[in-house]
């Protein structure tokens, strides 16, 4: 891939930045600007080199469109809102841009061929632009047309962003260091379960926590109440019988409407289980401070219905370790933001789905798009 510090003399050049602003939004607000504030080197460095920067991204759930994004982009640069993809209102915003100006296209899933890898919508956003740099890494691993077909009509980049996540992420699998500890949360077992196996071999240490601990105490037999568990039977007698695998002491239960600790095999059939207990958190803290490189993605507790305290601790034991620790992107990036503690980790992912495939070793499409 062409890095954007190759790009020359684009002063006035018109460039296509392909962002991810798929955020949060509650009530109008954007509730987290973590990707905002890692795209912001991308965006200073055209401004600075005196382009006419078009941000489109695509947003998957807002009454509003895009204009909450925009309303929290202009807390750290000037940016114009225009409500359309394409079109006259369009393309008269683009004409009045002076040298830095930048504006922000709305959703480009308003526009159904965005996601059918439609040829002639590539040629159309081409139109807008002579240049065209990806700042989009947590989609990147999606086949919409402004990833994959865009690209190949202009002359393309990786942002400044896009190389940090291939730089520091390469890190898990390209000779790591070791006391290697992978630690792996969420809930989809199907999605991760090729991470698992992969880091089972690579690391030296391996814990599975988050909706994914169910399935696994199931299948060793443990009763798991009214815990959230996968449709699918999975093959997982391998990763069962490895030693790597660190096996949690207790968990904690909502039983009622109370969150009580139990030991894994005591759990009664009426509880749900909600987040790791503190014996077992107090064990992982041993592999903490031996570790030397953490990789970690997605919590381990149901954290949006009170199990967050064990994603917490853990979080705050890595932060507090010489561990070169790196957060996989989603949802526990949420969690180091309400924290404050996003300087103390090694790199924190922008991504979501791409940080997986990436890490799993998979094809990400828009990289692919990138590779001249």
């Amino acid at each position: 891939m062409r890095s954007i510090k190759e790009l020359k003399d684009i002063k006035g050049k018109k460039v296509f930045l392909r962002i991810d602003l798929n955020l949060p939004v509650l009530e109008g607000k954007v509730q987290d600007d973590f990707r905002i504030k890692k795209a912001l080197p991308t965006i200073k460095f055209l401004q600075k080199n005196g382009a006419k920067i078009i941000l489109a991204s695509h947003l998957s759930k807002s009454e509003s469109g895009m204009a909450p994004i925009a309303i929290a982009l202009n807390k750290f640069i000037k940016v114009k809102f225009v409500p359309e993809i394409l079109g006259k209102g369009v393309e008269e915003a683009i004409s009045k841009m002076q040298n830095g100006d930048v504006i922000l296209l709305d959703n480009l899933r308003n526009d159904p061929r965005e996601q059918q890898g439609d040829n002639d919508f590539a040629k159309e956003l081409a139109s807008l632009a002579e240049i065209y740099v990806n700042e989009a890494f947590p989609v990147d691993h999606r086949k919409d047309t402004s990833l994959v077909l865009l690209p190949q009509m202009l002359s393309s980049y990786a942002g400044f962003q896009l190389e940090e996540e291939i730089k520091n992420l390469s890190i898990a699998f390209e000779n790591p260091e070791h006391p290697f500890l992978f630690i792996l949360g969420g809930a989809k077992f199907s999605t991760k379960l090729p991470l698992i196996e992969k880091y089972l071999e690579i690391a030296d240490s391996v814990f599975v926590g988050g909706a994914m601990l169910n399935d696994i105490l199931k299948a060793k037999g443990y009763e798991v109440g009214q815990s959230l568990v996968s449709d699918s039977n999975f093959d997982i007698k391998k990763i069962l019988a490895s030693e790597k695998l660190i096996m949690p002491i207790d968990v904690m239960v909502q039983a009622g409407d109370k969150l009580i600790d139990r030991k894994i095999g005591e759990v009664k059939k009426d509880e749900a289980i909600m987040d790791m207990g503190d014996e077992t958190i107090a064990n992982l803290a041993s592999y903490i401070r031996n570790a030397k490189l953490i990789l970690w993605n997605g919590p381990l507790g149901k954290y949006e219905m009170g199990g967050e305290k064990g994603t917490k601790k853990v979080l705050k034991l890595m932060s507090d370790s010489k561990a070169k620790s790196i957060i996989g992107g989603g949802d526990t990036v949420t969690l180091i933001s309400q924290m404050q503690l996003e300087e103390k980790f090694y790199f924190i992912s922008t991504g979501g789905g791409a940080t997986l495939e990436f890490l799993a070793g998979k094809e990400l499409p828009a990289l692919k798009a990138l590779m001249k």
